[in-house]
């Protein structure tokens, strides 16, 4: 979905041929264009703290409508800019749309100032200048010089906690900038309250209150100084009407308590020249109490450098997983692709396995971890599937957080798009749906099927949501009834393919017939006549005028009727035969690739640049992902084989801008990891994998039940880039489809490599 941002990062990228002790270096990191909404930062994998620096505090409105230029600092970072605000703690990677910031801190010397200022004007406020020469970023830590109080800061996180290392120069005016107003996405209004209580001279606990993308949104958290607060105090901008009786006291100035709608805090010290003042500042979804319990347990003391080391040991562990053997500049591409597929979902509960659920009451995860950040309309395509590789343990996790969230929400459904113990209904489809059954057809142990299968049918019968109740009655979802309706038909079809699926295997012959032929709703929609697909209204009718290259008010979402007719994963052959056998159907594939494409017909959409485009194919969007894999099912493999050597080629490099679209919380990236290794899940829930083309000369698949499946491919080249022999275990493979239990049993496949096409 959306897209936008980032960057030049150093990142540790794992190089060694052993996955139990793998050799490491810092490389330029991977980032994106305009379009790219990527961070960087400090975290450990799929950890709740997303430690980074804002470059900016551009708002989503000014009370004038949506600012359009919010959409560049979706993950708050802007390569391009010349100053840094504030490091706060919580950040989206990837997304198009955005939320989260959460409590800024900057460190400041000097008269205390409690506005950001302009980045045309940094010494208005407590803004600083940085250079990216004294810039520098791994996974798991961050630091840069703010060359304006000539302050070094350094940055590194556990799951729950951030840990900040400030050098500072000598002052008698040093102090910590805690902005409780600054957020992503921020508006006037978006903080309904915020609150402090300094509990002692080094600790301070408090919460804060937004409204933005997840409408009801509270986040705890619990800071601890390394040295004692010489003074503090607070403004808040906001009107206030009522001022009760706390106006006994001077509330700005060394008064305990602190709250407001628009709060901005100040902690101030001496320092010597080079003393370090060192911040842990840990979150909770629950409750202060819980915030101060998730400090005191992931980092009880004050090493900095063993934080940080643990940190960089956690993402070598995880990198890890799949060792391969390539150039230097594909392997910085390829681990900072798998770095970015293991930032989300995140972890969602304290330490004691206490959450706040969908309903805004208190939970205890029995025997699973609670994740959120679930972008499913993105991540159910290549993201989740990766991770029921090579994540099956959090597989299971994230599948028993979306069934915890169907039983404590009020709609009883699973998640759509949700964060923060909140549901924001961001995009189409009930995308839980194919997660959770292609994990349960893999036969990844540890959550209730029942249950899973039932809350898959709640979320595709529940009538009022998004035009399912018309899905159901009409057999499609009609144009005057929905926005964007053919999109949801198709998609609701694929998840409708699932639900069959796993009823199947669960020997529930009733319902997997009712959603087999729901699954083939896509017969509704086709036009003969055009060869695509088409809205239809209620009464039957296709709308009119249609433009199939266009983006807007045709029906469709994130794309157009050319890339949407592109999909139905469930059934290729099928859409092979609508389109008139293998011949006509691969020429208009190759058409969607050649035609030159007006940027008229992609201009009103924020989410396609030119960037993401090759002819009318957009890798930069999620919809047409699987699309070069279908070369295959018309037998013409090498089509795909060129295809995929062009996208890995050209859409991912190791530049400040090297992504072509945003990552979606690691979709874009999951997409490059699946085509490196040379096979692609075109259809999660079926088990199968499309062979596409290696771009690394070997794999190692560390699996978690101590197996290991090999990828080898001899005489791989920029020109070799053609599959002329295949082997699987020894064995020659003959097509292209390789299955899930061919992977998890461990093994070889190997492929021979050369400059022609095997035709």
């Amino acid at each position: 979905m959306r897209k936008y941002f980032l960057l030049f990062i150093p990142i540790l990228a794992v190089l060694g041929a052993k996955a139990q002790a793998p050799a490491t270096y810092v490389n330029p990191f991977i980032g994106t264009n305009e379009m790219g909404h990527t961070y960087p930062g400090a975290s450990v994998p799929f950890g709740m703290v997303q430690l980074s620096p804002e470059t900016d505090t551009i708002q989503y409105s000014v009370g004038k409508g949506y600012v359009k230029d919010v959409y560049r600092y979706c993950a708050g970072y802007q390569y391009s800019d010349k100053t840094i605000v504030g490091f706060s703690h919580t950040h989206f990677s990837g997304t198009g749309h955005s939320d989260l910031g959460d409590f800024l801190l900057m460190p400041t010397t000097g008269a205390v100032q409690l506005n950001p200022g302009t980045a045309g004007n940094p010494e208005s406020g407590y803004r600083s200048r940085f250079s990216h020469e004294t810039e520098s970023a791994k996974a798991g830590y961050y630091s840069v010089l703010l060359s304006d109080y000539n302050i070094k800061a350094e940055l590194t996180a556990t799951i729950r906690v951030g840990f900040h290392r400030y050098t500072f120069p000598q002052s008698t005016e040093a102090n910590i900038i805690l902005d409780l107003v600054s957020g992503i996405y921020n508006y006037d209004g978006k903080v309904v309250w915020s609150s402090i209580r300094v509990e002692n001279d080094t600790l301070v606990t408090g919460y804060r209150q937004t409204q933005g993308w997840a409408r009801e949104r509270v986040v705890y958290f619990a800071m601890v100084f390394s040295k004692p607060i010489r003074n503090y105090g607070c403004r808040d901008d906001g009107k206030v009407v009522y001022n009760d009786f706390y106006r006994k006291f001077n509330t700005t100035k060394d008064f305990p308590e602190m709250s407001g709608r628009k709060l901005k805090t100040y902690f101030s010290f001496d320092t010597k020249a080079g003393e370090q003042v060192l911040i842990k500042f840990a979150l909770s979804p629950v409750s202060t109490k819980g915030a101060l319990q998730n400090l005191e347990t992931e980092i009880p003391g004050w090493d900095f450098d063993q934080v940080k080391g643990l940190a960089e040991d956690a993402w070598n562990k995880e990198l890890s997983r799949i060792v391969i053997d390539a150039s230097d500049e594909k392997k910085i591409i390829f681990y900072t692709a798998l770095y970015h597929a293991f930032l989300s979902p995140t972890v969602f509960m304290d330490t004691d396995g206490n959450y706040r659920g969908i309903d805004h009451a208190d939970h205890h995860a029995e025997a699973f971890t609670n994740y959120t950040t679930f972008s499913l309309w993105d991540t159910y395509r290549a993201l989740h599937p990766l991770f029921t590789l090579v994540q099956q343990k959090r597989t299971a996790d994230m599948v028993n957080s979306m069934l915890a969230h169907q039983q404590q929400s009020v709609h009883h459904i699973l998640p759509v798009w949700s964060h923060y113990a909140n549901e924001n209904w961001c995009m189409i489809g009930y995308h839980a749906v194919p997660v959770i059954v292609d994990a349960y057809m893999k036969g990844i142990p540890g959550f209730d099927a029942a249950a899973a299968l039932e809350a898959c049918i709640s979320s595709s019968t529940y009538a009022s949501y998004d035009g399912i109740g018309d899905y159901i009655k009409y057999g499609y979802v009609p144009a005057d009834k929905s926005s964007n309706s053919a999109s949801k038909t198709l998609e609701y079809a694929y998840d409708d393919y699932c639900i069959s699926r796993m009823a199947q295997k669960m020997g529930k012959t009733e319902i997997a017939a009712t959603y087999s032929k729901r699954a083939e709703a896509y017969n509704y929609i086709f036009d003969a006549a055009t060869g695509f697909m088409r809205a239809k209204s209620s009464a039957g009718a296709f709308q009119s005028p249609f433009d199939p290259l266009s983006t807007e008010k045709q029906g469709f979402i994130e794309g157009n009727s050319w890339n949407y007719s592109f999909y139905i994963p469930q059934n290729p052959m099928k859409l092979i035969a609508l389109n008139g056998g293998n011949v006509k159907f691969v020429s208009h594939l190759d058409s969607l690739f050649d035609i030159k494409l007006d940027e008229k017909h992609f201009a009103e959409s924020e989410d396609i640049t030119a960037a993401g485009l090759i002819g009318n194919y957009v890798h930069g969007n999620e919809p047409s992902h699987h699309v070069p894999y279908l070369y295959v099912f018309a037998g013409v493999p090498w089509k795909t084989q060129e295809r995929i050597h062009q996208i890995v080629s050209t859409m991912y490099r190791n530049e400040t801008d090297g992504l072509c679209g945003n990552d979606d919380c690691g979709q874009m990236s999951a997409w490059y990891v699946f085509s490196s290794l040379g096979f692609y899940p075109v259809c999660p829930g079926s088990n199968e994998y499309v062979i596409g083309a290696p771009s690394v000369d070997k794999a190692t698949i560390n699996l978690e039940n101590g197996k290991q499946f090999t990828i080898t491919a001899q005489n791989l080249s920029d020109k070799n880039i053609y599959i002329r022999q295949m082997k699987l275990n020894g064995q020659p493979l003959n097509g292209f489809i390789l299955s899930n239990e061919d992977i998890v049993k461990g093994g070889t496949l190997e492929f021979v490599m050369g400059d022609k096409p095997k035709k």
